[in-house]
């Protein structure tokens, strides 16, 4: 389903002062990059000499010029229809980086409190982008920013044709609900070297932030087939994200909170559901509470994300079910238990329940006769996936 597409516009790009040049660089295997000096646990560098070094400078020097044109011409109120069907060529020596609705994203990173001065330095060429070894099946490439805030990813062109159609109704449910546990999508873009194919990427508020004493993160789907991740050896500086398989036996104790999680969750899969989106996945990580840090969610003053808008009043914030948020950075997906601070957000919410998902579905019904798998239609995905969250939580 692809969205509405005006007439692009297509202009020169400034660039950075401190830009980095985006050269093509030798490929390097595996092994080279984990032999290569990392200052941060679990990920790499991207710096001179990996495979994905000139790309990635690409992608700091256009959307440093990109969130530019923002910082210049900052949305005056809500976004039109028009806003959300814009696309913006920014042309650069050897590339093309083109940003897609452009002001819809500018306005929702102003709304959810994102300085555009923050949002520049961190995706720019102020430092290198961090990478880290998925456990994904997908062939998508994965990046963090260098302050690891925000979260980047490569896009098939069909799945951000779903993400760009869906786009008014994702700002309507985030307006309608400040607290969702959605993942804050934040721009969607391409970038075309040389006059070749696109490729696309996303750029996404990064759920396991702060990273610095996370100890277990997990990728949570409510099913079986294909939900094992081989650990880490012990001591390894592998940062691995487990599924569901890794999960069993463990519980969240979320004491108070757990009726808000649980009602969060209804909300937000009802809505994916209505998008007849599938196999979107809820990501969780682990962080041990200091004796000083313990019990003071109890004594929190109510209070919105800020600049988040929406209604103020008791019975609109029961509707919208806010919570009380800990004062720390992302706060809107940091829920603090008795014992440990959880990390959870729901991502991948371009996967459209069409016919190929369909014979998907037939055909691993045959193929998996009693076990559970991702591919089940969107209503039975929801309702499972939240079965599996009330059943793991206390």
């Amino acid at each position: 389903m692809a969205a509405p597409s005006p007439g692009p516009r297509e202009v020169l790009a400034p660039s950075p002062e401190a830009g980095c040049r985006a050269v093509t660089s030798s490929r390097r295997g595996l092994l080279w990059r984990l032999r290569d000096k990392q200052s941060r646990l679990g990920l790499f560098e991207i710096s001179p000499g990996h495979e994905l070094h000139g790309m990635t400078c690409m992608m700091q020097a256009g959307l440093w010029a990109a969130t530019q044109v923002f910082m210049d011409h900052p949305p005056t109120g809500p976004p039109s229809q028009d806003d959300f069907s814009e696309v913006l060529t920014q042309v650069h020596e050897g590339f093309e980086l083109g940003t897609l609705a452009g002001p819809a994203f500018a306005w929702l990173r102003r709304s959810l409190g994102l300085a555009e001065e923050d949002y520049q330095a961190a995706l720019g060429p102020g430092g290198p982008y961090l990478q880290f070894l998925s456990t994904s099946k997908s062939k998508a490439s994965f990046f963090l920013s260098h302050d690891q805030r925000f979260f980047l990813k490569t896009q098939g062109r069909r799945e951000v044709q779903v993400l760009l159609a869906h786009l008014p109704r994702y700002v309507q449910h985030l307006q309608r609900h400040p607290h969702s546990l959605l993942a804050r999508l934040l721009g969607v873009h391409s970038l075309r070297v040389d006059r070749g194919k696109k490729t696309y990427f996303i750029i996404m508020q990064s759920v396991f932030y702060p990273a610095g004493r996370i100890s277990e993160r997990y990728d949570i789907k409510g099913c079986e087939v294909s939900r094992w991740v081989e650990p880490a050896p012990e001591g390894s500086p592998l940062v691995l994200v487990l599924k569901d398989l890794n999960f069993q036996g463990k519980t969240i104790n979320l004491g108070p909170q757990r009726s808000w999680f649980l009602r969060q969750m209804e909300l937000d899969t009802t809505f994916l559901r209505e998008l007849n989106v599938l196999d979107y996945s809820l990501l969780m990580a682990f962080q041990c509470l200091h004796e000083d840090e313990k019990g003071l969610g109890s004594s929190l003053v109510f209070r919105t994300a800020r600049s988040v808008e929406g209604a103020q009043s008791p019975e609109e914030s029961e509707t919208q079910n806010r919570r009380l948020l800990p004062d720390t950075p992302n706060a809107l997906h940091i829920l603090d238990g008795p014992e440990q601070r959880y990390f959870l957000g729901v991502v991948d919410l371009a996967t459209v329940y069409g016919l190929r998902k369909r014979l998907e579905h037939l055909w691993k019904t045959l193929r998996y006769p009693s076990r559970t798998f991702s591919t089940v239609s969107p209503a039975r995905y929801a309702r499972r996936l939240c079965q599996w969250v009330e059943a793991h939580t206390e």
